[in-house]
């Protein structure tokens, strides 16, 4: 159901209804990114509807209207936004970090929402840069101080947008500005010096008490230990195939799942010391290691055979429809061919029943020539299929290698 209401735009207080109930949406659309139908939230303490009409009764005067309404306003902004404060505390208290996001929540009143990927790009760029740039976090940007490069420049790097300068900056000494991306010369060296850093085997501590979002898989850990793995698993197939696979257990023996490891690294954590690991922890991490990449290879086995048939379904029906096509002209002309005969055995004159016979005569040899073309279509459809065939078994010939990346002993605190 669609309800339209006319507002009149000179009267005092059809305007002020109009903003009330605009600021009134907006107040919700930063929270949830839409009104929700905020209509109803209002407690009985502020009976939207009784207002109003009282202010349409009562006052007269432009004045009279205003002071109504901004005293409506100022009840309805303290009950809204207490409901508000009130929802946002029950949600970082009892949901997980990714009920926030999906309920378009900032946390700390950021300017921008990071998804996962930017906000493990930005935690590496701090890391790679954190003695050569000074971070600006609530801006999400940084001045880089000491360029790591010769063609990489100084300057204020921007990983969302360019924000307005800071007030040291004057008119005529503002800093340049770049948009930092993961293509950029900067983003790209930050990446490759991550991928090539020393990651001997260490204790890991994770703080799962202070973050600002709850990760509930993670709680549950609080108090105990463990170790894990992490393996990058290359697979030369159809396609290349990279995947990154973590592997661990508690320090009781049960196993730990690959996605509440991978939560882990969303935590705040320090290293607290090398570690050695025993025989007995390397070679469990190894069997589980390998039954990982045993289950990935699997999975992708059977995705590749299904791009194998596919591209052969795909070269079937090439081949139906081309040998199809000339069939079909061979046809066409088998009956042109026919018609003429027709039309000679009608014919009254020599004169006629010459031209006619030429004709068929041309057509005869286009037959000749079209029944050859089927032949040679076939034949090469089939020598097609032969090295397309050839070409996907070879590429379908898996090879894999594993490369450790890290090894660590951790415990949740």
């Amino acid at each position: 159901m669609v309800v339209i209401n006319f507002l009149n735009e000179r009267n005092e207080a059809d305007r002020r209804v109009l903003e009330l109930l605009t600021e009134k949406f907006s107040l919700f659309s930063g929270v949830f990114g839409a009104s929700d139908e905020v209509l109803g939230t209002i407690e009985s303490g502020v009976d939207f509807e009784k207002r109003i009409l009282s202010i349409y009764q009562e006052c007269r005067t432009p004045e009279e209207i205003d002071a109504a309404f901004q005293a409506l306003q100022m009840e309805m902004d303290e009950t809204i936004r207490a409901r508000l404060d009130d929802t946002r505390k029950q949600l970082f208290e009892h949901f997980d970090e990714e009920v926030h996001q999906r309920l378009k929540l900032q946390l700390e009143d950021t300017k921008a929402q990071l998804d996962r990927f930017s906000k493990r790009f930005w935690s590496i760029t701090r890391f790679i840069l954190g003695k050569r740039a000074n971070f600006d976090e609530p801006a999400l940007a940084f001045d880089l101080e000491q360029p790591p490069r010769e063609d990489i420049s100084r300057g204020r790097y921007h990983l969302i947008s360019k924000s307005a300068p800071r007030a040291s900056e004057t008119e005529g000494e503002e800093r340049d500005s770049f948009l930092y991306r993961l293509s950029h010369p900067l983003g790209e060296l930050v990446i490759d010096h991550a991928k090539r850093a020393d990651t001997p085997p260490a204790h890991i501590v994770f703080d799962v008490t202070h973050r600002p979002a709850r990760i509930h898989v993670v709680e549950a850990l609080r108090g105990q230990s463990g170790y894990l793995t992490l393996t990058r698993l290359a697979i030369d197939s159809f396609e290349r195939e990279e995947h990154l696979l973590f592997s661990g257990f508690l320090s009781d023996g049960r196993p730990l799942d690959p996605e509440t490891i991978e939560k882990l690294f969303e935590c705040a954590a320090k290293v607290q010391g090398s570690n050695t690991l025993s025989d007995e922890v390397s070679s469990r991490l190894g069997l589980d290691v390998e039954r990982h990449s045993k289950a990935t290879i699997s999975r992708s086995l059977e995705q590749n055979s299904k791009y194998f048939n596919d591209a052969r379904d795909k070269l079937e029906k090439w081949a139906d429809d081309l040998v199809l096509a000339s069939e079909k002209a061979l046809t066409d002309t088998k009956e042109q061919i026919k018609a003429l005969r027709r039309q000679a055995r009608q014919s009254v004159t020599l004169d006629e029943q010459h031209e006619i016979q030429q004709k068929i005569q041309k057509l005869e040899r286009a037959q000749r020539r079209q029944r050859q073309d089927i032949f040679k279509a076939e034949d090469e459809i089939m020598e097609k299929r032969d090295r397309l065939v050839e070409s996907l078994e070879r590429r379908l010939a898996q090879k894999s290698s594993g490369e450790c990346l890290f090894t660590i002993a951790w415990s949740v605190v």
